[in-house]
């Protein structure tokens, strides 16, 4: 088996496309930032059009700089910004508003209004999702119910709605296909993932038409041919998943108990939970991991909404860096006695908390808090917030050990950060070498639905640790810097 995969990776702030070799090592990258539109607070943009033709001029090239032009390129796979909610005309392609992103807060008060009419529990046993902003639902009903004329349009099925991944695949195949995956279909409030189809009650209770809704496949199928003028020839697109969902995949996470954690504007763990969905007591969700050969494999998940943002503010905000690389020495050179707390909450806090109202702050500053001390509070809030997840995850299956941490995203390349994380979960935290873990999952997913790539046993073999970091702090001080911790959260909670 030999071939080359093209990955597409549509983020939150710009879209890449990396060609991977059959030694699953990146061979060339395009990448590309787009705009980011924050129309009223708390709102958060993307124009559609700038998230495919930036996505499509990234993937040309990538191919051009592949060593082979893209010419044994066998297949496409696909990794998205999740719950990023966009609709458009059936017929036209044309959108008709703006992706709303899953940053966005401006459905706040409709899913308070449904919870207080005690729908939450309703959309939690179906979906193992909780009723926030976050989740593409109510941005799809926000649409339905906000934009001119766009109701009528639904009802008389002039419309589709789709995440990143299905408005990429319709681009990239000519307008022909309308299609999503069970990890993409799982994140938006209205597919059952025990029955793994939509939700015709819920789709009721929000007023989303069905025949608005993708066809859903598994993670490794058939999502169509692309146009043959995009690359000079069709090719097939065969591996689509969420991003979190590509990233666990190619952490090789494919046993029970295992975790992985990415870091990236947010901060997402995962928990393979096997084939059966774990509910969560703790406010975790369960979500679908992947669904390979039509069987299921579920997981508990957490998501941070502030972690690679933080540093972005540090930069953007404060102007205290330059370059998110500068954080590190920052925090190696702060004083040691200062226990400064920054809750990043700065478009709320997700998991286990989900206070959409909550808003960020900052505990222990003295006349002698500088650039530094803040830079170091930015990297330890990455970890204090993962210890929260883990330590849910752990209450909600009693039965899974402390875990070794799978870890991948930007924030990653500190060695300060990683070692603080390892310290303060008490738990080794594990790098692997190859860093476009979420990239090249999906090239997994397309690379062995295509025969050109091996199966789940062999690419887990092939997963190799470039640095493990082993916790070394001590017991009480790790103890009383949670407990610092937990109060900050607590004073800047909404409620």
């Amino acid at each position: 088996m030999a071939g080359c995969v093209l990955a597409i990776d549509q983020g939150t702030t710009s879209s890449r496309a990396i060609v991977f070799g059959d030694d699953y090592q990146p061979l060339s990258v395009g990448q590309q930032e787009f705009p980011q539109h924050f129309p009223k607070s708390g709102w958060v943009e993307h124009s559609p059009t700038d998230i495919w033709t930036s996505t499509l001029r990234v993937c040309r090239e990538a191919m051009e700089k592949a060593p082979s032009g893209g010419a044994d390129v066998a297949a496409i796979g696909i990794t998205n910004q999740r719950e990023t909610t966009l609709i458009w005309d059936r017929s036209t392609g044309e959108p008709v508003y703006n992706a709303i992103v899953w940053q966005d807060r401006r459905t706040s008060d409709f899913c308070a209004q449904l919870r207080a009419d005690g729908l939450e529990d309703k959309f939690t046993s179906k979906t193992g999702l909780l009723l926030d902003p976050y989740f593409s639902g109510t941005k799809i009903a926000w649409i339905l119910d906000n934009v001119d004329g766009v109701r009528a349009r639904a009802d008389r099925g002039e419309l589709v709605f789709g995440t990143v991944d299905t408005w990429l695949i319709w681009q990239l195949t000519g307008g022909t296909v309308h299609v999503t995956d069970a990890t993409n279909a799982a994140r938006t409030l209205i597919y059952n993932i025990h029955e793994n189809a939509w939700d015709a009650e819920l789709c009721s209770l929000l007023k989303i038409p069905l025949n608005m809704l993708p066809d859903v496949k598994d993670s490794a199928d058939e999502f169509g041919v692309t146009e043959a003028d995009l690359f000079g020839r069709s090719i097939p697109i065969l591996g689509v998943a969420g991003d979190q969902q590509a990233a666990t995949v190619g952490q090789a996470c494919f046993k029970p108990g295992m975790v992985k954690s990415t870091y990236g504007t947010g901060c997402f763990a995962l928990m393979n939970t096997g084939d059966a969905p774990v509910r969560s007591n703790n406010r975790m969700l369960t979500t679908i991991a992947y669904r390979l050969n039509g069987k299921t494999t579920y997981a508990l998940e957490g998501s941070i909404f502030v972690a690679g943002a933080a540093v972005q503010w540090l930069r953007d905000g404060l102007g205290i860096i330059e370059s998110a690389g500068d954080t590190q020495g920052l925090a190696e050179q702060a004083d040691a006695n200062q226990d400064i707390f920054l809750v990043p909450a700065f478009v709320g806090l997700g998991a286990p908390h989900w206070d959409a109202d909550a808003r960020g702050a900052m505990f222990g500053l003295t006349r002698n808090t500088g650039p530094k001390e803040i830079a170091r509070a930015v990297l330890q809030s990455v970890g204090y917030q993962t210890s929260d997840l883990i330590d849910a995850m752990q209450a909600d299956w009693p039965d899974a050990e402390k875990p070794v941490l799978r870890v991948d995203g930007g924030m990653t390349a500190s060695d300060w950060t990683m070692q603080f994380l390892a310290d303060i979960l008490g738990a080794p935290v594990d790098r692997p070498t190859v860093a476009e873990t979420t990239a090249l999952g999906s090239a997994w997913l397309a690379g062995s639905k295509a025969g050109v790539w091996p199966g789940a046993e062999s690419f887990s073999a092939q997963w190799k640790l470039e640095k493990r970091f082993e916790p070394r702090l001590d017991e009480a001080e790790r103890r009383r810097l949670l407990s610092g911790w937990q109060d900050a959260v607590r004073r800047t909670r909404s409620t």
